[in-house]
């Protein structure tokens, strides 16, 4: 019986659920290269999503959409210059052609030029800033209009990275570019929330290169490696030494923890950065995980 009369609350009876947390759902995923957002979209496939692939090369969205095909997936493959407003539009036109609409956006694309502020040109700079910031933007901006639409309750989720967290040092544009998404995501998932529109970010950090090499060799494509494969003046001889849980996250981890964020068991967060970085970002400064007490 309720203390002093008040109101019991009321408990709702969690609903039975698929065994997939995305089926029926369509999701879109920029750079799609064999590492992050390849695992990504794969592992937004394995729980029931249909998957557009979006890359600027060719053979990245073959390898990504035939990679899901092959597993009982549903998935097309769409080459696209993310900073041209006319072929994001078309993008997002095929996809709602190819599958119906969109309920899930995953902001990836991205290109790597690691130079610093005393070394980088401003035309590079131009380019990599706008990959990252206005790819973001044009892709949120259209995916996301059709979901309003269309009427669904969808999910943006863009993809950081620690060096949008922390000062890397040499790695201007890319460090810019991504401390700037992070506040997109907080910006767009106020303006969005109206709609039902949830828009959160995903910071993944130095990966575990095996897992891209591996998905390269099955799709069939050539691909370059991380871009901590170089060893740079002042850097950690062993990236995973510096991680407190010392190994380095894989795509597949990114990919579990986007199709959380794209679910219902996160329909109450919004403006929120999932951080998969195996604590390098919580890190004190002074402590060296890898060293021996």
């Amino acid at each position: 019986r309720p203390i002093g009369g008040q109101q019991s609350a009321t408990v709702r009876t969690p609903k039975r659920r698929n065994v997939m947390k995305l089926d029926g759902k369509i999701a879109l995923v920029t750079g799609t290269s064999p590492n992050i957002c390849g695992g990504i979209a794969e592992g937004l496939a394995e729980e029931g999503a249909a998957i557009v692939c979006v890359d600027i090369r060719q053979e990245y969205v073959d390898g990504c959409a035939n990679a899901i095909n092959g597993n009982g997936g549903r998935a097309i493959g769409l080459v696209c210059d993310v900073t041209n407003e006319e072929q994001v539009k078309a993008t997002v036109e095929q996809a709602k052609e190819a599958f119906g609409g969109v309920d899930i956006l995953v902001n990836g694309a991205v290109i790597f030029n690691r130079k610093g502020v005393l070394n980088m040109p401003l035309a590079e700079w131009r380019s990599q800033i706008d990959v990252i910031l206005s790819g973001a933007f044009l892709f949120t901006k259209y995916a996301t209009q059709l979901m309003i639409d269309q009427g669904r309750k969808g999910s943006v989720i863009n993809i950081i990275s620690s060096a949008g967290h922390q000062g890397e040092p040499g790695n201007i544009g890319y460090a810019t570019g991504k401390g700037g998404l992070l506040n997109f995501t907080r910006s767009a998932a106020m303006e969005l929330a109206e709609h039902g529109i949830r828009v959160n970010s995903l910071t993944p950090t130095a990966t575990d290169p095996s897992e891209g090499a591996a998905r390269a060799a099955q799709w069939g494509v050539q691909w370059p490696g991380p871009r901590l494969g170089e060893r740079r003046r002042g850097m950690l001889p062993n990236a995973d030494k510096g991680l407190p849980l010392q190994q380095r996250p894989s795509p597949s981890h990114y990919g579990k923890a986007a199709a959380f964020l794209a679910s219902e068991d996160a329909e109450m967060i919004t403006g929120f950065d999932l951080r998969v970085d195996a604590g390098a970002i919580a890190r004190y400064w002074l402590w060296d995980p890898g060293a021996a007490e």
